[in-house]
């Protein structure tokens, strides 16, 4: 049973960073959703490119993460803005640390069966794969303040 849990853990972990490289290619790109979809899921999903091997993903997870952000950004973007600090913008974070607040605010306002910490740790630790501590904080706070404000 832990061996599977390991696993399903370590796909979804996987499925979140996936989430956040897709949104910033289609925040970059305009790639159509439905491409970026179909791209991850044929190239990069547990593919190995430039000697790297990607983990596997849970593919309905990470298909959820990035279709849940599109269709509902503004929701996303308006809890993001709103704990951000005075006189801060969504548009003024740089393109990472936006898709990753986002993917993170939705899985905390979409996803109950999600645990609140898992949540917020698992999104510290996308952000560990391109920010300091610092960032990491900011991460937790943000979405620190997010959880309470839509899961109390």
């Amino acid at each position: 049973m832990t061996n599977a849990k390991n696993e399903r853990s370590r796909s979804r972990s996987a499925a979140r960073l996936a989430a956040a490289q897709a949104l910033y290619q289609h925040e970059m790109e305009g790639t159509p959703i439905a491409s970026l979809l179909d791209e991850f899921h044929q190239h990069r999903l547990g593919a190995t490119i430039e000697d790297v091997q990607y983990a596997h993903a849970e593919i309905a997870f990470f298909d959820d993460l990035v279709k849940g952000v599109d269709g509902r950004r503004a929701e996303i973007d308006a809890a993001i803005a709103d704990k951000l600090a005075s006189g801060w913008s969504l548009e003024r974070l740089d393109r990472p640390m936006r898709q990753i607040l986002r993917v993170g605010a939705y899985e905390l306002i979409a996803r109950p069966d999600v645990p609140t910490a898992t949540v917020i740790s698992e999104y510290v630790d996308v952000a560990d794969a391109f920010y300091d501590k610092k960032e990491k904080g900011f991460v937790n706070g943000v979405l620190d303040g997010i959880a309470k404000a839509v899961r109390g």
